[in-house]
């Protein structure tokens, strides 16, 4: 993988955090009809970048106040596509954690690399078990 893509997306990745805990929409992370997958965490699968948006002002104060992203894990799947493996912390504003694992689909648009699919798989129990 060219070492210029490898870092956009990388970057891309972690941006996602630092906007969402901004309250910024995200619109230009992801493709218009980003499949967003929450089943994990009871959510469904959120289609859009205005659903997803509005998934996100329904949970309010439910949100985690920090979304941290780190061991992420990059495979070339094909000059336009990368397949993502990352871990998330979520902290919430009682100062209680939580572990996910994000699988992202990631694909090259003329306007850079973007989110096509995010899986988030909750961590509830050690050692893979």
């Amino acid at each position: 993988m060219d070492p210029d893509d490898r870092i956009a997306i990388t970057d891309l990745i972690c941006l996602h955090g630092h906007r969402v805990d901004a309250g910024e929409r995200c619109d230009d992370l992801f493709t218009p009809d980003i499949a967003y997958d929450v089943s994990d965490l009871g959510g469904g699968v959120i289609v859009g970048t205005t659903a997803l948006w509005e998934a996100a002002l329904a949970l309010g104060d439910s949100n985690p106040v920090g979304h941290h992203v780190t061991n992420i894990v990059l495979t070339e799947v094909g000059p336009d596509e990368v397949s993502a493996r990352s871990k998330g912390i979520g902290v919430m504003a009682d100062g209680t954690t939580g572990s996910v694992t994000y699988e992202d689909t990631v694909v090259r648009t003329a306007a850079g690399w973007r989110i096509s699919r995010r899986k988030v798989l909750a961590r509830r129990r050690p050692l893979g078990r």
